[in-house]
């Protein structure tokens, strides 16, 4: 039998991109309910972006939307910029919320909430699924992989709020900027560093992400990933109130997140463009 070819509304979303230089672009496709899990996961392989997303009817009375969010080799319960960038695709492509300025998305980890703040866009930092030491034996891979003496590591936790983050706090943004991880060191681990800015600098940390596991070495701006390490150091008294981190800046990007410490929530955003609008064959 010929294979059925069907036409969606697609999107391509730039996240935490504030300015001319690029942040992380996710590829948005709309109305995917007649999508199997093996076409999703076969178009985001071709896509080979850090995630592809796909929009779905709700199935949470009181969710706005369901996505479903795809690396180029597996789905994941929850990630970062793909929920805002599919956030900010939805409402242009005409999307009208439940509630006044917040959205709620479905997804595999829960409900996310996710508010408008003029041209940003931010969602609540999801509990985490894997908090508190990291065992010595992963810890001890993680330090070797990034090549830094475990003398330099001022601190290190599990931050995984679903693809598993392990976070490692170096000293200052530079130690950050100058590592050269050894992907097949790293294997499976997936590792996100932060380290501080003097004041004056560009903004209060520098963040990296690696995932080499999930086929993307280094992943340009990450919106889970700053949710985690946002938990761990609030939580810990590393930082006390909003800050700003910039990621992928090693990769020529010039991604901004803003982290900003309300009540009981950590709120994650940025600035969200489409890049390209049209239609996709799948």
């Amino acid at each position: 039998m010929p294979t059925v070819v069907n036409e969606y509304p697609f999107s391509q979303v730039d996240v935490f991109a504030p300015g001319p230089k690029a942040g992380n672009p996710v590829a948005v496709v709309h109305d995917a309910d007649g999508l199997t899990t093996e076409q999703m996961q076969s178009f985001a392989n071709w896509t080979n972006l850090s995630e592809t997303t796909f929009l779905l009817k709700p199935s949470h009375p009181e969710a706005d939307y369901k996505l479903r969010i795809f690396t180029p080799a597996s789905e994941l319960p929850f990630a970062g910029h793909p929920t805002l960038g599919s956030a900010h695709a939805w409402l242009e492509e005409g999307g009208q919320p439940f509630r006044n300025g917040e959205l709620l998305q479905e997804c595999e980890a829960g409900l996310v909430k996710i508010r408008r703040a003029g041209t940003e866009l931010a969602f609540a930092a999801p509990p985490l699924i894997r908090s508190g030491a990291v065992e010595p034996e992963a810890l001890a891979q993680a330090i070797a992989s990034l090549g830094v003496d475990a003398g330099q590591v001022l601190g290190s936790n599990w931050v995984d709020n679903g693809p598993g983050w392990l976070g490692i706090r170096l000293e200052s943004a530079e130690q950050v900027l100058e590592l050269q991880p050894d992907f097949a060191l790293m294997d499976q681990l997936c590792v996100g560093v932060i380290g501080s800015y003097a004041e004056g600098g560009p903004a209060d940390f520098e963040v990296r992400a690696f995932v080499p596991g999930l086929s993307v070495p280094e992943d340009p701006v990450t919106g889970s990933l700053n949710a985690g390490l946002a938990q761990w150091l609030v939580g810990e008294g590393v930082v006390r109130g909003d800050y700003t981190v910039q990621q992928g800046t090693v990769l020529g990007r010039g991604g901004v997140v803003t982290v900003s410490v309300e009540d009981e929530d950590i709120w994650i955003g940025g600035t969200s463009r489409a890049v390209v609008s049209g239609r996709v064959s799948i």
